[in-house]
């Protein structure tokens, strides 16, 4: 799975995490003028209640973010918009929680599929598994674009650091932005290299604080409803994990698992590769900016340690 909390520590008060839910699974929410919500059947400890799948309009409708290969949540979003026409299938990125449902759907409506661009695997690296290799977008939307549906605009902001592939979309006629995975009120983004880049998603959060959005709507959990305020303390609690593990590594601690022990006490275990990787993302960044050295190429079994 692609998202995660990487686990709230004490060291964390500043940043208000937010465990409100969205409705259950398989129930379409009308959350403003413009925008309905149902949320996809695959709850799980880095998911969530599940991905939330946002359908814009009426009548002549976009469905953002479809969701898993779920045939469940594919039946109930064909049964609930019976009597209305899936124009478009908008994407985020292509995160395996949040793009297989797209085929179905579009095969059963004759949608066509627009948003981010499709995976492509790091050079030297194996395919991720965590990428949905099958969406492979009609009309491709880059940063600034504008998309017009009946009754509803987009505008897309390109919010690369989870995935590299990561699109936001505002919502122009609501000043609400659809965050994906990039900014989620329950949790931390897990940036997992080599696709994820910490440095990317350091500027990505500096893009969004320069702009006046009112409301996030996020891939997972209910919407953030002070986005300026809550992105400043993710960017100030990247920024206090980085000096952490900077000051383990002048402990004299070389390796990510003993990293992850001292700094992620009291972890589920069902986390631990992901705070795993988030580890190697800072350090990944570190790297970049010769704050840092390792013995070998980024890795998890690397030696790391102070430049």
């Amino acid at each position: 799975m692609a998202e995660s909390s990487d686990n709230p520590s004490p060291s964390r008060e500043d940043l208000p995490l937010s465990r409100a839910k969205p409705a259950p699974a398989g129930v379409l929410e009308q959350i403003s003028s413009r925008v309905r919500r149902i949320v996809a059947p695959n709850p799980g400890p880095m998911t969530f209640t599940g991905t939330c799948t946002y359908v814009l309009g009426r009548g002549k409708v976009a469905v953002l973010d479809p969701g898993p290969d779920s045939p469940e949540h594919v039946a109930a979003l064909l049964d609930l918009l019976k009597g209305e026409t899936i124009e478009w299938v908008v994407a985020t990125h292509t995160h395996v929680d949040h793009t297989p449902a797209a085929k179905a759907l579009c095969a059963a409506t004759g949608a066509a599929r627009i948003g981010c661009a499709p995976y492509e695997p790091t050079p030297g690296h194996a395919p991720a598994t965590s990428h949905d290799p099958d969406w492979k977008p009609d009309l491709e939307l880059r940063d600034g674009d504008f998309f017009k549906g009946d009754g509803y605009t987009l505008k897309t902001v390109a919010t690369p650091g989870h995935a590299a592939n990561h699109l936001a979309f505002e919502l122009v006629e609501e000043q609400a932005l659809f965050s994906g995975d990039h900014v989620m009120g329950w949790a931390t983004t897990v940036v997992m290299p080599p696709d994820g880049h910490m440095g990317a998603y350091m500027a990505s959060l500096d893009k969004l604080r320069g702009r006046e959005d009112k409301l996030y709507w996020p891939g997972h959990g209910a919407a953030v409803t002070d986005p300026q305020r809550y992105v400043r303390g993710l960017a100030q609690h990247r920024r206090q994990r980085e000096a952490a593990i900077l000051a383990r590594l002048a402990d004299g601690d070389r390796q990510i698992d003993a990293i992850v022990a001292r700094l992620y006490q009291g972890l589920d275990p069902l986390l631990r590769g992901a705070a795993a990787r988030s580890v190697m993302a800072h350090l990944q960044d570190l790297m970049e900016r010769d704050l840092v050295k390792s013995d070998a190429p980024m890795s998890l079994k690397a030696d790391y340690w102070l430049a």
